[in-house]
């Protein structure tokens, strides 16, 4: 059995069906009932269990024989940093009673520098912590989710202007798709090897974009041109704040911030990569009005 936490999100939903695709029993784990339905119908078993109650993880993974656990960033915590390690404190207690024998983690890009960088920092304690466990791991660390940009469409629609806090709008990035991230993952999942005892594992897509480039794609999609602009430094966290708790705004900026010095959010030297292969435009293309 395949475990999947967050089985209805994004990336869980990828992960899943991909192994569904591949005639594997997968055991989907949310926190929402109302969202079972989709689960259910590509043959999944459902399980109900919140990331804050680590006896409803435990029997969660009982039985696994590899267990996918993503830690979801929180919209509205006071202390988003001490709610994430919160949960990955409640994950890593269900692993190690439920004993899988094998665990993949979502990650992220960053977090292998020592400095604190916001959250890609989280992630480093997330890794850290999940270290301490017995059974082999991969941490597949994910670039940004080019579904991200969803969430500035609409200003783009409205004005032609896409805002962005990466700066120069210019400077390209790692991005991908939350579908190959969880593709990425299936296969892992599928093929363990000798390597994984604990294997890291950075996910990226086809090429490397730029806010421009964002901005071009949506251009294409919506057949007029829509510019990308730079948010001025001052006002990141009054715009993140529109969307997020001040707490989870400020790791946020810390991020940004990294990104923009470039060279940190980036592959961990000589690290290994896996490339995805949907395009920039093809990620986007459901978000934008037909």
């Amino acid at each position: 059995m395949f475990v999947i936490l967050g089985a209805a999100g994004k990336v869980g939903f990828s992960t899943a069906s991909a192994l569904r695709a591949a005639g594997l029993p997968v055991r989907a784990v949310l926190r929402d009932a109302a969202r079972a339905d989709k689960l259910r119908a590509i043959g999944c078993d459902v399980a109900l269990a919140d990331l804050q109650d680590p006896a409803a993880l435990r029997q969660a993974f009982a039985g696994a024989q590899a267990v996918q656990i993503i830690l979801p960033p929180p919209l509205r915590a006071e202390d988003a940093r001490a709610e994430m390690r919160r949960m990955t404190a409640n994950m890593a207690e269900a692993i190690a009673r439920a004993g899988p024998e094998r665990v993949l983690a979502i990650s992220d890009y960053g977090a292998h520098v020592d400095e604190d960088i916001g959250m890609p920092t989280v992630f480093r304690h997330f890794e850290d912590r999940l270290r301490a466990l017995a059974m082999p791991k991969v941490f597949l660390r994910s670039a940004e989710h080019m579904e991200g940009w969803a969430r500035s469409i609409p200003t783009a629609i409205a004005t032609g202007i896409l805002p962005s806090l990466h700066h120069p709008v210019e400077r390209t990035f790692a991005a991908v798709s939350t579908g190959d991230v969880g593709r990425i993952a299936a296969d892992f999942l599928r093929r363990p090897s000798a390597a994984d005892v604990e294997r890291i594992v950075h996910a990226e897509g086809p090429r490397r974009y730029s806010a421009a480039d964002v901005a071009s794609a949506l251009s294409q999609l919506l057949g007029r041109t829509i510019t990308a602009q730079a948010v001025p430094r001052e006002h990141w966290q009054e715009a993140l704040e529109r969307a997020v708790s001040a707490s989870t705004a400020g790791l946020l900026v810390d991020l940004y911030d990294a990104h923009n010095k470039g060279g940190l959010i980036d592959i961990e030297p000589q690290g290994e990569v896996c490339y995805g292969t949907t395009e920039l435009v093809e990620a986007l293309r459901p978000f934008v009005p037909a």
